[in-house]
């Protein structure tokens, strides 16, 4: 969470998640609040439920926040379409997959995901509005770590395939 201070005179601010996320809606022509919060949220449950998370499981995090499926919001409208519009954009991956006797919809990262943040800032993110560190999540913050070294060392390679076509 990051602050600017918009009137010095009243000394009002606006808070802000500046995780490295792009979303603000602009792809499909919407003009209004960013929403990227939600979007972090999702991909919290997403990260902390192993990795893929039932749709449940997700409104079910969100109902918490008091943002709740079949309501029309003035901000983002539609929860499931907001929700879609992540899917669409690369966001979120979704897949239907078979659960006991009965069809189950799982979400997961998105390659624009993956790309914009790491797992190591969602899980700062979600330390911070729970009042403790990363490492309190000791198994998500391994693969954090995990993550980040992988991410390190790919753009070392590619550094140096970079320097190696150049000399070449």
């Amino acid at each position: 969470l990051n602050q600017s201070e918009v009137d010095p005179f009243n000394h009002c601010y606006v808070l802000f998640i500046k995780l490295g996320l792009t979303y603000d809606g602009m792809m499909h022509g919407e003009a209004g609040v960013p929403k990227t919060g939600i979007l972090i949220l999702i991909l919290g449950v997403i990260f902390m439920k192993g990795n893929c998370a039932t749709e449940e499981e997700v409104l079910e995090v969100l109902n918490v926040t008091r943002i709740c499926s079949g309501r029309k919001y003035f901000f983002f409208g539609e929860l499931k379409q907001l929700i879609k519009d992540f899917v669409r954009e690369g966001y979120l991956e979704f897949q239907k997959v078979i659960n006991a006797d009965h069809w189950q919809s799982e979400f997961l990262w998105g390659p624009r995901a993956y790309a914009e943040t790491t797992k190591m800032k969602i899980l700062e993110f979600l330390a911070k509005v729970n009042g403790t560190d990363p490492s309190s999540f000791p198994s998500q913050y391994e693969e954090a770590l995990q993550d980040e070294k992988e991410k390190a060392q790919a753009r070392i390679s590619a550094n140096c395939l970079c320097r190696y076509r150049f000399l070449y």
